[in-house]
């Protein structure tokens, strides 16, 4: 596989992993203001997925998504760890977890694939990788 489908695909991944992640949380959370801040968060997601998806098609690479097995095993541990404790401070702080997890991900992805991927793909990336630093920025307001 060469540089361009594989950025493609981690984007496609991790973009995903948002969306389902976000659209689980959505259901379990009840305080307004943070159910708002997820929705933007969801919406960014999804604009960066449908973007992904695009470039993967457009260049003709098969899109490589989240497997059905961590697909599970995320929406059981979501559950298991907000089974006690449904505070947005929680919540916040799963979030900021794996936006931490995406940041560092993004970095080496960027690192390892900017001389060969192309540059649309390298600002899609950076795009993603803007959005996680700012989610954790967001997110410190409801720890």
């Amino acid at each position: 596989m060469n540089a361009n489908a594989e950025l493609l695909n981690f984007i496609y991944q991790n973009s995903e992993m948002g969306v389902n992640t976000i659209s689980q949380l959505m259901d379990i959370v009840k305080d307004e203001d943070f159910k708002k801040h997820l929705e933007s968060q969801y919406n960014e997601y999804k604009e960066i997925h449908t973007a992904a998806r695009a470039l993967l098609n457009e260049n003709g690479y098969d899109e490589k998504g989240i497997s059905a097995l961590e697909r599970i095993r995320t929406y059981l541990m979501i559950n298991m760890q907000t089974l006690t404790d449904k505070s947005p401070s929680h919540v916040a702080e799963m979030l900021i977890i794996g936006s931490n997890m995406g940041i560092i991900d993004a970095i080496k992805n960027i690192r390892k694939y900017e001389q060969e991927a192309e540059p649309n793909i390298i600002k899609l990336m950076k795009r993603l990788l803007r959005f996680e630093e700012n989610n954790i920025k967001q997110l410190k307001k409801f720890l």
